[in-house]
């Protein structure tokens, strides 16, 4: 109705999920990424799974129509089918013609064998995309793993990718499905759009609908739409689109925050707005989640205990933190140091990370003259940072002032600030400060400035940066040594096999890297902070 009048070619902001219309947020574009490694590697199976409306089926398609045209492709949309039923229309996608007196599960498996082989022998590969996943049932999900066989001594043969909405992750870690599940090779789990993603948004499918600037959404018509749609796509499209069409029977090319807000009204009528999403119980550990409750219950009862200031305790102006009731457990708190602070700028942590490096690597002669240092970034768990074994800085949470640790002179507020931590004691931590000196502090104090950004020194040979399933060498060696030195135990045979590559995948998938197997730049820097290995080649 609207679009002759504001310019547009089409409607700007249909639900139909349209390839064209694809906007490539920073989770969009990783996405896609882990699509296209999954493909072009020949992982087997890939998994995407995201909430409803959050743009999978649209990532999916914008991606097929990406492919190299050796590419062969089968798209299954309805998971609502027997396991006859899936070879059949896999088969039907493909193209593959099944004579009638092979209409069989036997028949369609062999008449695909056939065909990955051919397009295999070509130079081809083969993608089966099988939309709602979340949908099949556990006997088609037992046929899907079954077509992962088909493959060559070296090669799979059928790339599956598997698009679902979150319990599609419920489904998979069934114990009945464990053999499906353990084959996966890549997963990834889109997430709604974030808040400063929602402008580019907006303006993106204004202007691929053929708009030429005259539509404009003010800031706190945005805003309104942030609110209401928490980066949900769906949501933004059918928010804007009514918006756009009150805004064309009031004659105005502005859409402001209050035709938004009437747009949410007349969309939702009498239901309330749903609050922001949170990050399922599932995707955090339980331990994290028993920690923070134990910690805001000794925080309340600290709270009403020591209700009253107590200057030998607590310096002016800081805040109380939690303590045991026995002086020996003093270092569970924040240290209260006099003159020098342990909170560092930039440049002072990264010259004392770098000092601490060289007072430990100096006493390691077996250190090649051609050994490089870098600067190796990584986000951990709260629950790890006790299994680092070499000194590393953390970008603290900046809740606290500097001066509450002892400095006289605050860093400004919008400078990163950091600790640096010698080493991990049974209480908590050794930390440097700015003047040089080691300074206790507890465990309970590390978690409160906890963010996961933490950085070290890694030291490296510029030379086989990846190491690969069938490689063989020293390097392979030192990583099978790494390895079990962690607990994941390998036989020290120099030679990356299968039981290599299979730890390999479950240390990156226990510490949330990507569980590929491959172990490059990531693996090797963590392997090397939290195993006694001194440097890897």
């Amino acid at each position: 109705m609207y679009t002759s009048y504001f310019g547009f070619k089409e409607n700007p902001f249909s639900l139909t999920p349209d390839p064209n219309y694809i906007y490539f947020s920073r989770h969009h574009q990783e996405a896609f990424d882990h699509l296209l490694y999954g493909i072009n590697e020949r992982k087997g199976f890939v998994v995407i799974t995201g909430g409803i409306g959050t743009g999978k089926t649209t990532l999916c398609r914008a991606l097929l129509g990406t492919l190299d045209p050796s590419i062969k492709t089968a798209l299954v949309f309805n998971a609502y089918i027997s396991d006859t039923e899936l070879l059949e229309t896999i088969n039907q996608e493909f193209g593959i013609e099944t004579p009638p007196a092979l209409a069989s599960r036997k028949g369609y498996i062999d008449s695909l064998n056939d065909f990955l082989l051919e397009t295999f022998s070509n130079g081809g590969n083969a993608v089966l995309l099988i939309d709602e996943a979340q949908n099949l049932s556990p006997t088609v999900l037992e046929q899907i793993r079954m077509l992962s066989n088909l493959e060559t001594e070296k090669e799979k043969l059928l790339q599956i990718i598997l698009v679902g909405q979150s319990e599609l992750r419920n489904l998979l870690s069934a114990p009945s499905l464990k053999q499906l599940d353990e084959r996966i090779m890549v997963r990834f789990d889109l997430k709604p759009l974030d808040k400063e993603d929602i402008r580019g948004y907006v303006e993106h499918r204004l202007v691929v609908a053929g708009g030429k600037g005259d539509v404009k959404f003010t800031k706190g018509a945005l805003d309104a739409i942030y609110e209401y749609s928490q980066g949900n796509p769906r949501r933004i499209n059918g928010v804007c689109d009514r918006a756009l069409l009150i805004s064309y029977s009031k004659d105005e090319f502005n859409i402001s925050r209050q035709t938004v807000q009437k747009a949410i009204k007349e969309i939702r009528g009498t239901l309330p707005i749903e609050p922001a999403p949170t990050v399922p119980l599932h995707k955090k550990p339980v331990s994290l989640y028993f920690l923070l409750f134990l910690l805001i219950i000794a925080a309340a009862f600290a709270g009403w205990i020591y209700r009253e200031p107590i200057s030998a305790i607590i310096l002016p102006g800081e805040k109380v933190t939690v303590e045991k009731a026995v002086s020996a457990s003093r270092t569970a708190s924040e240290p209260k140091a006099k003159g020098a602070s342990i909170y560092l700028d930039d440049q002072t942590s990264l010259a004392s990370l770098f000092r601490l490096f060289g007072e430990e690597d100096s006493n390691d002669t077996n250190a090649a003259d051609t050994t490089h240092l870098g600067l190796f970034s990584f986000s951990a768990r709260p629950e790890h940072y006790r299994l680092f074994k070499k000194p590393f800085r953390l970008r603290i949470t900046g809740s606290e002032s500097p001066s509450e640790a002892g400095s006289d002179a605050a860093l400004p507020s919008s400078e990163s600030r950091y600790l640096v931590i010698r080493k991990i004691t049974p209480q908590g931590a050794i930390v440097i400060d700015t003047e040089g000196k080691e300074r206790p502090v507890g465990n309970e104090f590390i978690l409160k400035q906890w963010t996961g950004d933490v950085s070290w020194v890694y030291p490296y040979e510029n030379k086989n940066t990846i190491l690969l399933k069938g490689m063989r060498g020293d390097d392979v060696l030192i990583l099978q040594q790494a390895l079990t030195d962690v607990g994941y135990p390998v036989e020290q045979t120099g030679i990356y096999g299968e039981q290599t590559f299979e730890q390999v995948m479950k240390f990156q998938n226990d510490f949330r890297l990507l569980t590929d197997g491959v172990c490059g730049i990531r693996t090797r820097g963590l392997l090397y902070q939290i195993s006694d290995i001194a440097h890897f080649s």
